[in-house]
């Protein structure tokens, strides 16, 4: 697990594939059904109190991959084996959950993420049912964030027929995100295989109703008590948030390692989805080191449920220590 293999080859690599696949935007929740069905949590939320607020963690899914040599860019798939065994973990393949969450803070209800809503594969698209369960409808929620516009995020904006799922929620979205995938220019730039996330993030945003849409710099306060934090290089504008309240921290890192098992273990790997691979390991060792400074709870979209928990560090890595 040594930095020797940041080769710039892999990293160039690693910059280039998520367009691709983005693509075909719902192809990312789809399982391979030979590797056999992930088991899904029940019940698929679970709550913690952070101070005076609370934050719920709602699981839209899980999807199932096979584990190839295009998942980490940047090391050998025997080495990428040898990690997953060690901690006990399957070797042929990858199990990708997705959680949102919901922050109940000041009479607020804030959905940071949405899921993947109607257009994910037949293991996602939970978190309605996962928030119904947790007491609440979708006219519930005043603010939605997004941290980034890839797919498994966004498309739980919309319903299949364009309507809003949550249609009296402020949607607050990262200034520089939104200003990539909405470039006519970038988009058209990229071989036509590769615009299916620019077209998508128009279709999920485009058209959302007059003062819906708030664009916002990453590194603003958004709510009493919550802020947002740039964190680029899995996409250009990709932003977490943290919430403080009565003296204890909250930070949602999103995207910011992809499955923890092998991306906090070894931050400087490269997840075939990280845009910037280089920026994105710098940020996400700051940022790992930085929540075990300050002993944050954190939450993850791609963590294993409930999503909640530590980060510890751990040889030349760090290790997520479930709640």
């Amino acid at each position: 697990m040594q930095r020797r293999h940041l080769l710039a080859a892999g990293l160039s690599a690693a910059a280039v594939s998520p367009l691709a696949w983005l693509a075909a935007p719902g192809a990312w929740a789809q399982a391979a059904a030979e590797l056999g069905t992930p088991s899904l949590p029940t019940p698929g939320f679970r709550r913690m109190k952070v101070g005076e607020a609370e934050v719920i963690a709602l699981n839209d899914g899980i999807a199932r991959r096979p584990l190839g040599e295009e998942f980490v860019k940047n090391a050998p798939l025997a080495e990428v084996r040898e990690l997953l065994a060690r901690q006990g973990l399957p070797t042929g393949h990858i199990d990708i959950p997705f959680t949102a969450f919901l922050v109940l803070s000041g009479g607020r209800r804030i959905l940071m993420d949405t899921g993947f809503g109607e257009h994910g594969g037949p293991s996602t698209g939970r978190l309605l049912g996962q928030l119904a369960a947790a007491g609440f409808q979708p006219g519930d929620i005043d603010t939605v964030l997004i941290s980034h516009y890839h797919g498994d995020h966004i498309q739980g904006l919309r319903r299949k027929d364009g309507s809003l799922v949550y249609p009296r929620a402020q949607v607050l979205v990262p200034e520089p995100e939104h200003a990539f995938w909405m470039d006519e220019a970038a988009m058209n730039a990229r071989p036509e295989a590769q615009r299916g996330g620019f077209q998508l993030a128009r279709r999920v945003f485009s058209e959302l109703p007059a003062g819906q849409l708030q664009r916002f710099t990453p590194g603003s306060e958004l709510a009493p008590g919550l802020r947002s934090v740039a964190a680029f290089g899995h996409t250009p504008g990709h932003t977490l948030f943290e919430l403080q309240s009565a003296g204890q921290t909250f930070v949602y890192v999103a995207d910011l390692t992809n499955v923890p098992a092998l991306f906090a273990r070894n931050p400087d790997w490269a997840v075939s989805f990280d845009m910037d691979a280089e920026a994105a390991r710098r940020v996400r060792r700051a940022t790992l080191q930085r929540v075990v400074e300050t002993q944050a709870l954190v939450g993850g979209y791609h963590f294993p449920f409930p999503a909640f928990g530590r980060i510890a560090a751990q040889g030349e890595g760090y290790a997520f220590q479930p709640a």
